[in-house]
């Protein structure tokens, strides 16, 4: 079953006089439970491509579905653009519901320690996964993924007292609080050494096979990419191809 899908995307930058395609015409699907790949070179417009199926930025025209649910629904993106606050307020709720984020940079709240960090989301979305738990449930919940991303030992630690390769772990077992079923990831690895990155692939790996959790990467990392069971590849804003493995 789809999960995600785009439908004739593109996004234009106007940069003084001149128009700027960012992404021309994308079209693709992504499958429920897929480890898949935005590949291509810096400049490609891949991380524009994630923002744009992460719902942080709007489309220039076409259709994004995520989720079975058509983001634009029957009105125009041009009217939802006239009306602002009724466009940020569906956008939130369907990330709120469906998406979580992995950043390159972390993105941990720095006063906030390990545990805090990861039950966050819980405490601030009115989510009906989270709704569906009682308190003590998000609790166990938030413990088990704070111990299946090997941090059990440091949940009280504050992020400035961990290495890059654990601020990543809490970054993951962020996304994954909310149960959201898509987790998307800009490049993951880029600022990890060699061995941390590995680890880090590993682990969203066994995640993606036990949790049937779907991930979709920016990357031009060779290694994310040769894991990946679908990999789209773009160049100049297109898509060049697809591999389905």
């Amino acid at each position: 079953m789809s999960i995600l899908e785009l439908q004739g995307v593109s996004k234009i930058y106007q940069m003084g006089k001149t128009s700027v395609n960012a992404v021309n015409e994308a079209s693709f699907s992504i499958e429920q439970g897929e480890f898949a790949a935005l590949s291509g070179p810096s400049g490609s417009g891949k991380s524009t491509m994630l923002n744009l199926i992460g719902l942080i930025d709007l489309p220039t025209s076409g259709k994004i579905i995520v989720n079975e649910t058509d983001v634009y629904g029957e009105t125009a993106l041009s009217a939802l653009k006239s009306i602002p606050s009724k466009l940020d307020k569906r956008m939130t709720e369907l990330r709120r519901q469906n998406l979580g984020f992995i950043f390159q940079n972390f993105n941990l709240i720095q006063v906030l320690n390990v545990r805090e960090n990861v039950e966050l989301p819980l405490k601030l979305g009115h989510l009906p996964q989270s709704r569906a738990m009682n308190a003590a449930q998000q609790s166990e919940w938030v413990d088990f993924l704070i111990e299946t991303v090997g941090l059990t030992n440091w949940k009280k630690h504050k992020p400035s007292e961990l290495s890059g390769g654990q601020r990543q772990r809490v970054a993951i077992a962020r996304a994954l609080s909310t149960k959201a079923p898509i987790i998307l990831a800009d490049e993951p690895t880029a600022n990890l050494d060699s061995k941390n990155g590995d680890q880090i692939l590993q682990l969203m790996k066994k995640l993606n096979r036990e949790l049937k959790t779907t991930f979709v990467f920016s990357t031009h990392d060779a290694k994310i990419v040769e894991m990946c069971d679908h990999v789209i590849r773009i160049k100049d804003g297109k898509i060049l191809g697809e591999e389905r493995r």
